[in-house]
């Protein structure tokens, strides 16, 4: 089972540079995206249900109040047993999170907040860490294995970003935000890049548009897909794509074994 999650950074302007002929090319049989900036019905029919050799997928979508701001949706061949929101009005007014319940697993895909400049916004940002922390744990705890993937908007070590030093006071790298992945891994959570590529570095995820970053390979890798750790054998791989342009991140891919 191939499972992608992307930031699309705005699903109309990455459809203008060839998402759905990456869609028909990659045909992966779960996509989960991320900061849509849309809900269903500003799209067309070819993106709210796309068709993968003459077959539609099954969407689901969670889209903030706000217009043109935040989002996730969730493209699947097979259809979930049941999907919901977080059932947290402080999240799911922002489009922050969906929950599809497959046979073997829980998926859910999330677009974690920015903590913005001067941490504005960390506090946020920390209470839906923890309502993320919780969730998986209870899911563990009922005997659910969980797949948890999105922008995380964290590089959790100094490998993790190009500049670390520099970024220290930076959203995303705050010593608040790299606890909370501590406390998650800790917790018996796994991220599945990074146990099959321990200690490398050089793996980003998000370049800024600024200054040729992507060119240069000057990035931070906060877009993860994280497994409870009795889930992981049944993870084949765990792979990031680079070379997927459209958006200031680019995909980032599972493969599981079920």
């Amino acid at each position: 089972m191939k499972i992608i999650s992307w930031n699309v950074n705005g699903i109309r302007a990455v459809q203008k540079a060839g998402f759905l002929e990456w869609l028909e090319k990659e045909a992966p049989d779960v996509l989960c995206l991320n900061e849509t900036k849309a809900e269903p019905g500003q799209l067309t029919q070819t993106l709210v249900n796309p068709q993968i050799k003459g077959k539609p997928y099954h969407s689901y979508w969670a889209s903030a109040k706000k217009r043109g701001y935040s989002g996730v949706a969730i493209y699947s061949r097979t259809e979930p047993q049941e999907v919901c929101f977080l059932g947290k009005p402080e999240f799911d007014d922002e489009g922050r999170a969906l929950i599809a319940e497959f046979d073997r697993f829980t998926l859910i895909t999330a677009y974690f907040p920015n903590s913005q400049d001067g941490g504005k916004r960390l506090d946020y940002k920390l209470a839906f860490c923890d309502g993320m922390l919780r969730l998986c744990n209870s899911l563990v705890k009922k005997g659910r294995h969980f797949l948890l993937c999105g922008d995380y908007n964290i590089a959790h070590t100094p490998i993790d970003l190009a500049r670390p030093k520099e970024n220290e006071g930076s959203a995303g790298y705050l010593p608040e935000e790299r606890a909370w992945m501590d406390k998650f891994s800790k917790a018996g959570h796994v991220d599945t890049f990074r146990h099959f590529h321990p200690g490398e570095g050089g793996h980003y995820s998000w370049w800024s548009y600024r200054a040729g970053a992507r060119q240069r390979n000057v990035g931070w890798r906060i877009d993860y897909h994280c497994v409870d750790s009795a889930f992981m054998p049944n993870v084949k791989s765990s792979v990031i794509r680079p070379e997927v342009t459209g958006s200031d991140h680019c995909p980032v891919e599972i493969e599981l074994n079920l």
